[in-house]
């Protein structure tokens, strides 16, 4: 750190790091991280959600982590819960199939099917 406006935009990113994690929302994304979906690509699958969420100017969805669902075969895993309604859980998600989950589901409310794992706890 060289200077105070330096510092400034550390704390600046940390603070929108942690709304993007703990804020109050309309949509919660949770993304499986347990060793097995680590192994299976899930931390390039919460990097580009949170691009995704970034890049969409949106301050009511949020982004957090979980360790392992038990189902090592479907990671990466993740859970989309919208406000008042039933979380939805998909598998098998890479970076694509992220990017079609995010506009479909967490932008407009449409549940992928091809994607799906299971839709309540």
């Amino acid at each position: 750190m060289k200077n105070l406006e330096e510092l400034k935009e550390i704390r600046e990113r940390v603070r929108k790091n942690l709304e993007m994690r703990t804020g109050d929302f309309a949509v919660k994304i949770v993304v499986c991280l347990g060793t097995c979906g680590i192994a299976a690509g899930a931390r390039q699958t919460m990097n580009r959600l949170a691009e995704l969420i970034a890049q969409s100017g949106r301050t009511d969805i949020i982004i957090t982590t979980t360790g392992c669902a038990g189902f090592c075969e479907q990671e990466p895993m993740i859970k989309v819960q919208e406000k008042g309604k039933e979380p939805v859980t998909y598998g098998k998600v890479d970076t694509k199939a992220a990017e079609e989950i995010f506009n479909q589901h967490v932008l407009n409310g449409q549940i992928v099917q091809k994607y799906l794992f299971t839709k309540g706890e």
